[in-house]
Parts: structure tokens; sequence; C-alpha cells
């Protein structure tokens, strides 16, 4: 029998996503259950850059710059959140093997596919808990992801503060 557990915790620069960070080392691969055979897959989408063509709106050309400053950007987001969840680990006292993934794109996609290819055993999640019209609005990936990958889906919602 294969005991390996594979635990993908998606992250991003919010505090909810942090805070389910910490619920899944607390919960899920707490230091008082040790298991050698988990591994822990920190995942960060980066949003896709936009693309634009090569002349801007009033037809001059844009500075390679301009689109170099937007990658730096990007992966220096990319690191401060990677950072930011290795900070939450070590201060659990974890001895879980951890991977860090960052992929690129539309999250709620790229997750899904990523989670696939892992064979994740678990996807948490933190709850952005946004309102009705802002989930209409903009969707809810947490909620996308929960009916689109085949493990269990864990939405850890932070409690509200005063």
């Amino acid at each position: 029998m294969n005991n390996e557990r594979k635990v993908v915790v998606a992250v991003d620069e919010s505090e909810e996503s942090m805070y389910a960070l910490s619920w899944c080392l607390t919960n899920l691969v707490s230091p008082k259950t040790p298991n050698p055979n988990t591994t822990l897959v920190l995942l960060y989408i980066k949003p896709p850059i936009p693309s634009y063509s090569s002349l801007d709106v009033t037809g001059y050309l844009f500075a390679g710059d301009v689109i170099a400053t937007m990658e730096k950007y990007s992966k220096d987001l990319a690191n401060s959140v990677m950072k930011r969840a290795e900070a939450v680990f070590n201060t659990c006292n974890s001895t879980v093997k951890v991977e860090k993934k960052v992929g690129s794109g539309d999250a709620k996609d790229v997750i899904c596919a990523a989670v696939d290819k892992l064979e994740a055993d678990i996807l948490v999640m933190g709850s952005h808990d946004y309102g009705f019209i802002k989930r209409a609005l903009l969707g809810s990936v947490s909620n996308y992801c929960a009916k689109h990958v085949k493990c269990p889906v864990v939405v850890v919602k932070r409690p509200k503060t005063c």
C-alpha cells in the first residue's frame, strides 16, 4: 500500500491564503502526527501579463522596458508570496517535505490543471469571502476548483476580526 500523500495549498498575496496555509499545517499536516510521506505543495499562480500589440493606443511603439518591468514585477510578487508562505511554514515546525510551484494564467484553470498533474490528494484554498455582487462579477476560484478537480477541496474561511 502506497501511503504517500500530496497536499496542495493555493497561495497568493492575500491574508486569507496565508491563513489557509496555517490552518492546513495545524490540521492536516500537524507536527503531532508526522507523516514522512507527506509532501506539501505551495502553488502560486501569477496573473497573466496583459498582451498588448506592439503599438499603444496613440500609435507609438511600446518600449521593451515596459514589458520587462511588468514581467519583473510579476516575478518579484511570486517570490514575495513564496517567502511569506515559507515564513508561515517555518512557524509551524512541520517536518513534511515542501515543494514550490509557480504557474501563470487564469488562476482557476491553472490550479485545476496543476492539481490533476500533481495527482494531489487534497487541495486547500483560502476564501476571500466576497459578497454576492463581487462573486457574481469576479467569479469564485475556490467554487470553480471544488467543482472541477478530482480530489477533495478544503476552503478555509478566515475568522472575521473586530
